[in-house]
């Protein structure tokens, strides 16, 4: 494997300054006080751009760069859409869409208009509003994704309570959500267990269906000083990354110019099999000795009854189910055992398959069996995306206020929010898109993101949004959604990048710190706080309550501050009873729980038949596509299948052969690329191969399955 990173990357900080300005500007927009607009590992806010948030500087990836770049670019103009129709945008790639500019001005498109149309910002707002006032709550629905603050996010669910809505979601329902509940009924929070600090003292660290060299790359650092102090890592991913091979950290010197080993361990097993390998630890450290009796005894529930299933369990029915051989299982369980301070990582890799609750459980079973939660330099760690999403959940971005936030609420603003609430039950992300499906939603708001682009069953989902009579998107810049996601009626507004918000924010990382961006100058007229936007349509059609005291930044956040324990309105800081440095745990037990769960086998699969997971690239934000090359991967196009030579042999297929993928959900004509990944597995693009995919989610999250579907190759 050649070393990814490195001088590749500074080239290609460099190429990108130079499209929005040169290496000048770049600099300047990211050292202001502004929290990165990427993924949660927390960098920016009031110490600075690229410092994280113990200090350490420079702290940035291309990532950052990217997200930044997007923002410095042009404006789009007017003749822009009088010169592309609705069908022509609707052709555009992601990566298409996203580099045509920036918005900046509001535009709508009816049922019969064949181009968007520039519309005033009072008449959008009106109209708006009264689309709002006229639907029914329970025929409305209100969709966040994580890059907000967290200031838009709590007004922006505030509104749909007042209106009478519980619809209210966000788009952890579509990557993170089986994490929140796995880690709540095992620690008694849904969040991660540690701090960026325990990272710095840890010595072992398991990397488990993520890929951070792609997606978190300030984690490398990490990564690369705990190898430096003896630590080890371990991968366990049905892809082999490059990049979690070796990597060469831009902002450490020694990195940089020689590379450096990142996994001392690479496990491949089958999509979805990570629960029968966890057990097969389980089992190795019980027959070895290597559990912790002194913590399990006193500190945990539940471990007898996890320590059973082990034990009757075959290691033949392990290593057919994982798709990982009992050598490679005990391996990766004696080095575990060898380690004192043990850091639990997982992204969707874990979420995202059949039973991924019980994946997360089964996780914090191997951790609780050597003691690995309640003290520093250990525990869970779940790597979140969007640099706000934790932040969606803790201010109640979600389908069900707490009874505790939905009294400090009312006790704040003098109303009942019981008595406007007409549905006890709000609808999750995909119980939404059902109602819009079944025509029963009227009324669609979203607060960025790219809500079509993120569902699986592509087809279902632009079904489902263009049954919805009227929808409003606050954006930066276009995607798909816009086009394909249309509701009979939609307007987009243009909304402000954080660093360029008139007020201060703030935003959560995944370690549960809540950091304060201090906005900036907006790059272009015609663009409005995403507050604003919200307070306006809240004028216009909620009304109940004085909207205009939002305009102050100050007096959401000290609302929030009310709804939100240990919630500081005045600076940055750990929200309290999150991570566990002592074993004292957030459950009615104080224990921590361990859960015997029934393991979901991998899906078995037929002739020409494979087991597909969804992947994003090294190019790539959540929906939004950079590039087109898949640098770390060697891949220069995204209409691609990714499979074992091996499995291709079968099949009597050739490098580049296209091939005909179908799927529960459609089909997708694409090109055959040989990897080294699992046998009996691929991985294919996303969001292109979510055409592919059913909307069936999961019993407990109600997460879509975008990983271990079976497609068949013809």
């Amino acid at each position: 494997m050649k070393t990814y990173g490195g001088f590749r990357s500074i080239a290609y900080v460099l190429k990108k300054s130079w499209e929005v300005g040169g290496l000048r500007a770049m600099w300047k927009a990211m050292r202001t006080p502004n929290a990165c607009k990427t993924c949660a590992l927390g960098m920016g806010g009031q110490l600075g751009g690229m410092v994280n948030e113990v200090g350490t500087f420079p702290e940035f990836c291309k990532k950052s760069v990217q997200a930044m770049a997007a923002d410095m670019q042009g404006a789009i103009t007017p003749a822009f859409f009088e010169k592309y129709s609705i069908a022509q945008l609707s052709s555009m790639s992601p990566r298409e869409l996203e580099q045509c500019g920036r918005l900046t001005f509001p535009v709508i498109a009816g049922p019969l208009d064949l181009h968007y149309q520039p519309i005033s910002w009072e008449e959008a707002l009106t109209k708006a509003g009264t689309h709002q006032k006229e639907a029914a709550p329970e025929r409305s629905m209100y969709y966040c994704s994580g890059r907000s603050s967290n200031e838009a996010g709590f007004l922006f669910q505030l509104v749909a309570r007042v209106h009478g809505s519980n619809n209210v979601n966000n788009c952890s329902y579509y990557c993170h959500q089986a994490s929140g509940v796995g880690l709540k009924s095992v620690v008694g929070t849904g969040t991660a267990t540690v701090t960026l600090e325990d990272l710095a003292s840890s010595d072992f660290l398991f990397l488990i269906g993520c890929n951070p060299s792609s997606n978190h790359p300030r984690l490398l650092k990490s990564i690369v000083d705990l190898r430096r102090r003896g630590g080890k890592v371990v991968v366990i991913n049905p892809l082999r990354e490059a990049g979690l091979c070796s990597f060469k950290v831009p902002s450490d010197v020694r990195s940089l110019l020689f590379g450096s080993k990142i996994s001392d361990a690479y496990v491949q097993p089958h999509i979805g099999g990570d629960s029968a390998l966890m057990l097969g630890m389980l089992k190795w450290l019980i027959e070895n000795n290597g559990i912790d009796t002194n913590f399990v005894q006193q500190f945990a529930q539940g471990f007898g009854d996890v320590e059973s299933h082990a034990k009757e369990t075959s290691w033949d029915w392990i290593e057919v189910q994982s798709g990982v051989n009992r050598t490679e299982i005990e391996q990766i369980a004696r080095m575990y055992s060898e380690s004192s301070s043990a850091i639990f990582c997982w992204a969707m890799g874990i979420t995202h398959v059949r039973g991924g609750v019980d994946a997360v459980r089964m996780i914090a079973n191997v951790a609780i069996a050597r003691g690995m939660l309640g003290k520093n330099g250990a525990g869970l760690l779940p790597l979140r995306g969007h640099s706000n999403v934790q932040g969606m959940g803790t201010i109640g971005v979600v389908p069900n206020l707490s009874a505790e936030m939905e009294r400090s609420i009312e006790d704040a603003l003098g109303i009942e929010l019981a008595d406007r609430v007409e549905s006890s039950h709000g609808g999750d992300t995909m119980a939404c898109m059902e109602a819009a499906f079944e025509k029963t939603i009227d009324f669609g708001l979203c607060l960025g993101g790219n809500l079509l682009g993120s569902n699986p069953d592509t087809s279902f989902a632009m079904n489902a949004l263009s049954n919805v009579p009227f929808m409003a998107y606050l954006s930066t810049t276009l995607n798909q959604g816009h086009f394909l996601g249309r509701g009979v009626e939609t307007i987009i507004f243009p909304v402000r990048a954080r660093d360029e918000e008139s007020q201060l924010t703030t935003q959560e990382s995944m370690f549960s710190y809540v950091r304060r961006s201090s906005g900036g100058t907006p790059r272009f007229e015609g663009t409005r706080s995403e507050v604003d936007v919200i307070v306006q349509l809240a004028e216009r059609g909620i009304g109940g309550i004085d909207w205009a005291q939002f305009n102050d930044f100050q007096s959401i956040r000290a609302l929030i501050a009310t709804c939100v324990n240990g919630f500081d309105p005045d600076h940055e800081h750990h929200l309290p009873n999150r991570h566990y440095h002592k074993p004292m745990f957030n459950t009615k037990s104080k224990k921590v729980q361990a859960h015997r769960v029934e393991i979901n086998r991998p899906l078995p699969c037929e002739e020409n038949q494979l087991r597909m997971m969804t992947i994003r690239s090294e190019g790539q934000f959540n929906t939004v596509v950079y590039e087109e090359e898949d640098l770390y991967r060697k891949q220069k196009r995204r209409d691609i299948i990714m499979i074992n030579k091996d499995d291709a042999k079968k099949m009597e297929l050739h490098e580049n052969d296209s091939v005909l993928v179908r799927g529960d959900g459609g089909e997708l004509r694409s090109l055959v690329r040989f990897v080294d990944i699992a046998k009996g597995n691929c991985a294919m693009y996303y969001p292109e191969a979510n055409i592919l995919l059913s909307h069936e989610v999961d019993r407990e999250s109600r997460t879509p399955h975008f990983k271990g579907a079976v497609i068949t190759i013809e």
